[in-house]
């Protein structure tokens, strides 16, 4: 027999304010300490020593991760320029350099072969799995890696300051699965000046912003309390992206045991993705043929 979770039946959206020098999964175990939650989980890892949105999902909103996922996030980073790391960023060892920095101008024109569908390569230090191993546990054992370009939509990229010759900040807004530290390492190649990533700082992913991100000092201090509830968004939030149709009673009922039912749906196009509420509450994810929704993943809240 299969054994209970421990913990509280607890679904909904905290959009923490990640801090630097810790992993997305232990931000996740803290919330769900915190919380006394059944199931945690996140959308869209960031680097130990990256800060901003780390959006961290309980209970039945775990179900909807992956449309926050594979929603467009934005990024502001530093990227300091004449040197190239073994990781692309600050922490790792300087592997070479350069004497060469650029111009505002020719940083701007290099930015635009960095926007729309580009193939970009992971770096060595990353969580891509090769041959069922994470790149970092290899890249740390002293294997040089080849890793396969992936590709990858920008939305935009721009400069946004310029504080010295050795640093530019840059924003980007970009889809599932960027790596900032690629742009900054491939942009110095370009430049000819090499580069990394100093600081890291997601603002937004979907509708999440940094600027409503509760602190780590704050969910510590409210731990285990009924108090930090407050901070809970509903797990609709996560569907933010997706059409909404509504459903009676009797297709909510239908909908959550995983049945196709009749939903009020309009301009939407057959076989679209969408997802039901009732009195505005989410019943299920599925598309919607013809009058009726098919569920493909259902909430019990």
């Amino acid at each position: 027999m299969a054994r209970k979770r421990k913990g509280r039946d607890i679904s909904g959206w905290l959009v923490v304010d990640k801090p630097a020098g810790l992993t997305s999964t232990a931000v996740v175990n803290k919330v769900k300490w915190a919380f006394d939650a059944k199931k945690a989980g996140h959308a869209g890892t960031l680097d130990p020593d990256a800060t901003g949105v780390l959006a961290v999902a309980l209970g039945e909103a775990t179900k909807t991760v992956p449309f926050i996922t594979d929603a467009l996030k934005a990024y502001e980073f530093t990227v300091t320029f004449g040197a190239a790391t073994n990781t692309d960023d600050a922490e790792g060892e300087v592997i070479a350099r350069a004497e060469a920095r650029p111009t505002d101008a020719e940083i701007k024109e290099a930015l635009h072969g960095f926007v729309g569908d580009i193939e970009q390569v992971p770096p060595a230090f990353s969580a891509v799995k090769v041959d069922g191993q994470r790149a970092y546990a290899r890249a740390r054992a002293g294997e040089e890696l080849e890793l396969a370009a992936r590709p990858l939509w920008v939305e935009s990229l721009i400069l946004m300051d310029r504080p010295d010759a050795d640093h530019a900040v840059l924003e980007m807004v970009c889809g599932k699965g960027g790596y900032v530290r690629s742009i900054a390492r491939d942009l110095g190649k370009k430049l000819g000046c090499l580069g990394h990533v100093r600081e890291l700082r997601r603002v937004w992913s979907g509708p999440f912003t940094a600027a409503e991100g509760v602190t780590l000092d704050q969910i510590e201090a409210e731990a285990k309390s009924e108090t930090l509830d407050r901070f809970l968004r509903p797990l609709e939030d996560g569907l933010a992206d997706l059409p909404r149709v509504t459903c009676s009673a009797e297709s909510a009922t239908r909908l959550r045991n995983g049945n196709p039912a009749p939903v009020i749906a309009s301009g939407l196009d057959y076989g679209e993705e969408a997802w039901a509420a009732h009195e505005g509450h989410a019943v299920a994810v599925g598309r919607v043929m013809g009058p009726e929704l098919h569920p493909s993943r259902v909430f019990v809240v």
